[in-house]
């Protein structure tokens, strides 16, 4: 892939992200199916965000789902970058318009008290390196119109990152069996569960899907470091989110966490 192809990619996607316009795919721009190439475009966009005095919180998973795996033909996960600026308090309100096609799934985060250095990270090496584990929902979007994307659509695209709220009740991990965690979301307090699933759900296991990014963002010389947050993946299916929605989780053994989505034209 050119220099100037990498550019007017990452460029289209910026673009979208500020105007709230959606662009076109890019794919046509990298060489087909080229997950590396898809990554230095997201570099590029993450590299802006830095020097425009973002912080990074930490990391999301994607694509921990077999079925997503296979609807895109990829046979592993994909990862984005979370931006403190990109957190919403549980409870809160996304703004109308920040967003251009929002989605919700719930998570499992897990939040480091110390690095993962190594190419061959264990779980046993992520459960050391965890201080605790939080509910967390994840608001996904994508700057593609129509969310018509391949893997390098959306692993350009930050792996389709959008906001995410964590919970505020930190769990322990000894004792944990992320696994068995059962997840029930609802919409606008519906008895009748719009996303539903369970911690195996997610590539076996959230632990499973943080070791293979730790071993991943190693092997890139990029590794997890000391108070990042991950996002670990989807424990259900996504649910599309409307103006004045509003979500609630509840995971098994970390407790609650909701979201609320403004009207259109409102901020509350």
């Amino acid at each position: 892939m050119s220099a100037a192809d990498a550019t007017k990619a990452a460029d289209a996607l910026l673009t979208a992200e500020r105007t709230g316009e959606p662009c076109p795919p890019i794919r046509s721009l990298l060489p087909e199916g080229d997950i590396d190439a898809a990554y230095g475009v997201q570099r590029l966009n993450v590299e802006q965000g830095l020097a425009a005095g973002r912080r990074v919180a930490g990391r999301k998973i994607g694509l921990t789902s077999p079925a997503v795996q296979t609807q895109l033909g990829v046979d592993q996960p994909d990862f984005g970058t979370l931006f403190a600026d990109m957190a919403v308090p549980d409870g809160g309100t996304v703004t109308a318009g920040r967003l251009i096609q929002p989605k919700v799934e719930a998570e499992v985060a897990l939040v480091l008290g110390a690095g993962l250095p190594h190419r061959d990270c264990t779980v046993a090496d992520v459960i050391r390196a965890t201080d605790f584990a939080l509910a967390a929902l994840e608001i996904v979007d994508s700057r593609i119109a129509d969310w018509d994307i391949t893997i390098v659509d959306t692993v350009a695209d930050n792996a389709s990152s959008g906001l995410y709220v964590l919970g505020g009740t930190p769990v322990p991990l000894s004792g944990l069996d992320l696994r068995a965690v059962r997840m029930t979301m609802t919409r606008d307090g519906s008895a009748e569960p719009v996303s539903e699933g369970t911690g195996a759900d997610c590539l076996g296991g959230p632990l499973n899907a943080a070791a293979w990014l730790a071993s991943t963002l190693a092997a890139a010389g990029d590794p997890l470091r000391a108070g990042d947050v991950v996002l670990t993946g989807a424990l259900g299916p996504m649910a599309v989110a409307s103006p004045g929605d509003r979500f609630e989780a509840r995971i098994s053994q970390l407790g609650r966490i909701s979201v609320r989505f403004a009207p259109e034209g409102g901020t509350a």
